[in-house]
């Protein structure tokens, strides 16, 4: 696939094929962030969004809603195994960026990884089904036959995504992976002046076919009159600056007609030093190592840079020396295309401009540079977009300035701090962050510090020397777990896994007997109906339905079964061998069976001994002893097939099996769930 060529348009993907618009449509220029040269022009002039929504909403609809959340959990996995195998010439070209290798590997290995790991998550931890149960089942009323229960269905509409210019590729490819599996279609209109990388993956991704039809739309150019065509049904995710958020967020459609409204934006982030981490301890090195990484990483043009050190009150000299002599030793400034070059331009001369304009802001609030230069740095192409590592120091840590503009670049001020309340103040002072980074080897200061700044942050890095190698960085959001932050940062959160895929459905409380919550989750409650015949184990995924069951018992407890497994175990725990000591225990009557003996009797009747469907048991869960059972009691157990979960790329699946345990007097003794594995025929 080749490269864009200088003098294209930057096209449209909608309504399933390539848009470009109508010669002589005015258009906006994109050029080389390091040499200023064309690249390509950017225009959605004549782009009917109205259709581009309607398609999303009924052919994009359509196709997800055939698939289970493991098929499309496995879509995404064989797309970040396609994206994996074109990435160098996706480099190439982020290099016009700006993007040094590493920068690019941030962002497209990044984007792929989100791939990666919500497809191993959704198959591990979501059904094979198209609704997901949230929490236990709540009993409203005494006979059981009324109960409620949370679900998840996916919203009916479109996921909007507005991405910002610093991650053209992890921007989408986060917002797009969580969004798919919840099987709602996506929109996509990326930043102009990157763009042209998000779209050289777009058409990758729909070249390689794997996608079904309307599940992802590209607007290359202005979104318009996008939120215009939205309502209540479809979500808008956006990254960027907190005055466009804003904008948006008034919206008539938005603040009136319901639209879902995401966003994440300006962030002034800290990084906190501790008492401890004196010059020469592994937390001071890796305090200045992280400094310098967020200031250079893609030219400080990350929403999670750092952009306030703050540090113990006389320290800041030797932490200015340390952050400069790692700059002078590790950085070098140009092309990236060129070799050795480990910092590239910003994004445009646009941004160029700005953030000289916001360090000249800085300036006028107190700040002065104690490190680099506002002039291009030397050797550099004079119509690029550079700008050199720069760092402020105020000598009023609580200055205004400090704490409210944010140059985004490779910029950061530093501050000092009194005492650890006064280290939390001043983090707070930011109006909420994405994340910051707390570098201490002491655990009372590192549980001062992040219980006090916690609630101003969506994400805390606690680094020290034990996880100064292996840590991510704190720059680096993983999918794992939520980025977002409070207030300023935006007040909503994306990723955190699972988490992510349920901001694009509906939780929905649902009421009824046990059959209809069955029914309509898939997952057998207590209460509904039953199937006995054929023994469940006997059963392939083909033939096995919840609501299979079957019963075993009942089985007498004699104290010599108690003493004698409690010899063979070593679990001498006085409540089953001391009788005077268990006598005592307001929880016991006397001696009592264990737990554990108990759990093993209930398999010896429930399970069918000879070879067949089910392969093996994979655990247990939700493990709870509800009722004592002492010599001369007797237990029975009921199992029933809770859930089946067939697996798409196996020859098997797993069964959840609902396990109670009662003594003769019909009390529960023991519940839990048991989790098998069973061959599909």
């Amino acid at each position: 696939m080749t490269l864009l060529s200088t003098g294209t348009i930057v096209p449209s993907y909608v309504l399933d094929s390539w848009w470009t618009p109508a010669d002589g449509s005015r258009s906006q220029l994109v050029l080389d962030a390091s040499t200023g040269e064309e690249v390509a022009s950017v225009s959605s002039e004549g782009l009917d969004l109205a259709d581009v929504v309607e398609h999303a909403r009924t052919v994009g609809q359509a196709s997800l809603g055939r698939l289970t959340f493991h098929q499309r959990a496995i879509l995404l996995k064989q797309l970040a195994q396609y994206l994996s195998g074109v990435k160098e010439e996706l480099y190439t070209l982020s290099a016009r960026t700006g993007a040094t290798r590493y920068d690019s590997m941030v962002d497209i290995d990044g984007g792929i990884g989100v791939l990666f790991t919500l497809s191993s998550k959704g198959r591990r931890e979501m059904p094979n089904s198209q609704v997901y149960v949230d929490g236990d089942v709540e009993a409203l009323s005494r006979d059981g036959s009324f109960s409620g229960q949370h679900i998840y269905t996916r919203i009916p509409g479109v996921a909007c995504q507005i991405n910002a210019f610093n991650f053209p590729v992890w921007g989408m490819l986060e917002k797009f992976a969580p969004a798919f599996i919840a099987g709602v279609p996506s929109i996509v209109k990326p930043a102009s002046p990157t763009g042209y990388l998000t779209e050289a993956v777009v058409r990758h991704i729909i070249a390689s076919g794997i996608l079904p039809a309307g599940t992802l739309q590209l607007v290359s150019g202005s979104a318009r009159d996008l939120i215009d065509h939205l309502d209540y049904r479809d979500l808008v995710a956006f990254t960027g600056s907190a005055g466009t958020a804003r904008s948006l967020k008034a919206h008539p459609n938005v603040v009136e007609g319901g639209v879902r409204f995401t966003s994440e934006t300006d962030s002034l982030n800290a990084a906190i030093l501790g008492p401890d981490a004196t010059k020469g301890t592994a937390e001071f090195d890796a305090y200045v190592a992280s400094a310098v990484t967020e200031m250079t990483s893609k030219a400080g043009q990350k929403c999670t840079s750092i952009r306030r050190l703050i540090v113990p009150a006389g320290r800041r000299d030797e932490i200015v020396a340390a952050v400069a002599e790692r700059v002078e030793r590790r950085v070098r400034i140009g092309d990236p295309r060129a070799d050795g070059v480990t910092m590239g331009p910003l994004a445009s001369l646009d941004q160029r401009r700005e953030v000289l304009s916001s360090v000249a802001r800085l300036q006028g609030g107190g700040g002065r540079i104690v490190m680099g230069s506002t002039d291009a740095p030397a050797g550099t192409d004079p119509n690029g977009a550079f700008v050199g590592p720069l760092l402020l120091a105020f000598d009023d840590a609580e200055s205004p300035a400090v704490h409210e503009i944010e140059a985004f670049g490779p910029v950061a001020s530093i501050i000092e701090y009194t005492g650890l309340d006064h280290a939390v103040a001043l983090a707070a002072l930011g109006g909420g962050s994405l994340v910051a980074t707390v570098a201490t080897h002491d655990p009372n200061v590192a549980r001062a510090l992040v219980l006090g700044i916690a609630a101003h942050h969506g994400r805390v890095l606690m680094l020290d020397r034990v996880d100064a190698r292996s840590s991510t960085g704190h720059g680096a959001p993983v999918p794992h777990l939520v980025h977002g932050g409070p207030g300023r940062a935006g007040g909503s959160e994306e990723l955190g896994g699972i988490r992510s895929v349920l901001h694009h459905m509906q939780r929905t409380a649902i009421q009824g007997s046990p059959d209809m919550l069955t029914a309509i989750t898939g997952q057998w409650h207590t209460g509904a109906a039953v199937r006995h015949g054929i023994h469940p184990f006997r059963k392939s995924l083909a033939v096995l339905r919840v609501g299979d069951q079957v019963q075993g018992g009942p089985r007498t407890v004699t104290l010599a079964d108690i003493t004698a497994f409690a010899e063979a175990t070593g679990d001498k725990f006085y409540a089953h061998t001391d009788a005077e000591a268990a006598a005592a225990n307001p929880f016991f009557p006397g001696i009592v069976a264990h737990g554990y003996l108990l759990v093993s009797w209930a398999a010896g009747l429930f399970v069918d001994a000879a070879p067949g469907p089910v392969l093996a048991n994979s655990g247990l869960e939700r493990l709870r002893f509800l009722t004592p059972v002492s010599p001369g009691d007797s237990i029975r157990v009921t199992l029933t097939a809770k859930r089946i979960t067939p697996r798409e790329t196996e020859d098997y699946g797993e069964v959840c099996w609902d396990a109670v345990l009662h003594n003769q007097n019909d009390e529960v003794v023991a519940s839990y769930d048991v989790l098998t594995l069973v061959s599909k025929n």
